[in-house]
């Protein structure tokens, strides 16, 4: 088992690929982190797949103007001309029409991505680019040109991050107020924008347009479950970003796979597992929150029902008039004493100060509801029981709307004050 761990640790293309895919994974997954909280995740998928348009015309200057063939410094500066012909052909569509910029994004990239293939078809004589070399990319053959251009655009991108990380955050979680303050919020998206092309451009020659976008987003994702503050997102998805080109790399090894591939899939898996036992958002703590949860309705039903009661309750009283199992019942009691809602004595259960103000609220929507009933011609011996199943539908404005539209009544049909 050591072995197997070892051996491909002494092998120079993996030591390359270990490096050139760490250098990517951690760039990617800093500024995925951005990404997906501004909700770009589309925008790295499209600068990806436009490149192909740039590689083409790079590849095609170079060796029709210069006779170079495959000059990759050519192809690099085509891949960010397309990238930012994208961004600003994205931008205008969006701003200049009613077509919305998820829309644009579609349209735009496949357009361009559509231009590079065709490119590339009309000029096979000239151009020689392997279209799924492009798509999949070959991390076990990482050149040391593509390691330098990796650390270089690392570099960069980190340290535009890292000076402008306040900008950043407070540009992404509120631009409204970042605006009022000053800042350049649309410069700040531009900068943004230029650094995802960036990381895009110097990546895809090395893990390829699936891999790089998976880079940007899962990581980032993974991190966002683990995390509340961005900049310890941004360190878990670097680090979530690396786990998965290790893990990845190894097991393209283990099961002589395609690198990308086995990258991609270790990196989903890590997700899944992270989506499944995070402590605040996981799947597993969303299910014991659940299950720890009392429905509201019982406790509104407990609330009125001590209410009417107009003092401490006796548990059999309350068993009376809430139709609930024992087990679930005493559940929801405990719950609500924990809570501070209720007070509970040898003799029963009663009111505290915020149970009063909840069980009020309750019989408020109670005898509005049983008022708008009436005026809308219920029979008077229905008035109870159906305003009993609607009292505890006061999602948003409902009871003020209803209370507005009755004309503010003091009192219901059975003329009890309205609280």
């Amino acid at each position: 088992m050591l072995d197997a761990i070892l051996a491909p640790l002494t092998e120079t293309y993996f030591q390359k690929a270990l490096i050139g895919g760490s250098i990517v994974a951690v760039v990617a997954g800093v500024v995925g982190c951005l990404v997906v909280l501004r909700r770009m995740a589309f925008l790295g998928d499209a600068l990806s797949h436009a490149m192909i348009a740039g590689v083409a015309g790079g590849y095609l200057v170079m060796k029709m103007l210069f006779g170079y063939e495959a000059h990759a410094p050519g192809m690099l500066l085509g891949s960010l001309i397309a990238a930012i012909a994208t961004v600003a052909l994205i931008s205008f569509v969006s701003r200049v029409s009613r077509i919305k910029e998820d829309t644009t994004i579609g349209i735009m990239y496949t357009g361009i991505f559509a231009l590079g293939v065709v490119a590339v078809s009309i000029f096979r004589h000239y151009i020689h680019i392997d279209l799924m070399h492009f798509i999949m990319g070959d991390i076990l053959g990482v050149a040391d040109t593509d390691l330098w251009v990796s650390a270089f655009t690392a570099v960069v991108v980190l340290s535009i991050i890292i000076l402008f990380f306040r900008h950043f955050q407070l540009a992404t979680f509120d631009p409204v107020m970042a605006a009022s303050i000053g800042l350049p919020v649309l410069f700040l998206d531009y900068v943004l924008t230029t650094c995802v092309s960036l990381v895009v451009v110097s990546a895809v020659s090395m893990v390829g347009v699936i891999l790089v976008v998976g880079l940007l987003i899962t990581p980032a994702a993974t991190a966002y479950l683990l995390s509340d503050r961005l900049d310890r997102m941004m360190i878990l998805s670097g680090i979530f970003g690396v786990t998965s080109v290790v893990g990845g790399l190894f097991l393209c090894v283990w099961l002589d796979s395609a690198g990308g591939g086995a990258i991609m899939l270790f990196c989903t898996l890590q997700f899944l597992v992270v989506l499944a036992l995070a402590p605040k958002y996981g799947l597993l703590a969303r299910w014991l929150r659940l299950k720890r949860m009392v429905p509201q309705q019982v406790v509104e039903d407990v609330l009125t029902t001590i209410l009417r009661n107009e003092g401490v309750t006796p548990l059999e009283t309350i068993r009376t008039y809430v139709q609930e199992p024992a087990k679930s019942l005493n559940k929801a009691l405990q719950r609500m004493v924990q809570d501070g809602l209720l007070a509970a004595s040898e003799e029963g259960y009663a009111l505290t100060a915020d149970g009063q103000v909840e069980a009020d609220k309750v019989l408020r929507a109670h005898r509005l509801w049983e008022s708008y009933l009436a005026q809308i011609g219920t029979p008077k011996d229905q008035l109870h029981s159906t305003a009993h199943h609607l009292e505890h539908i006061r999602e948003g404005e409902t009871i003020e709307y209803l209370d507005e539209k009755l004309g503010h009544p003091r009192r219901d049909p059975h003329g009890r004050l309205i609280p």
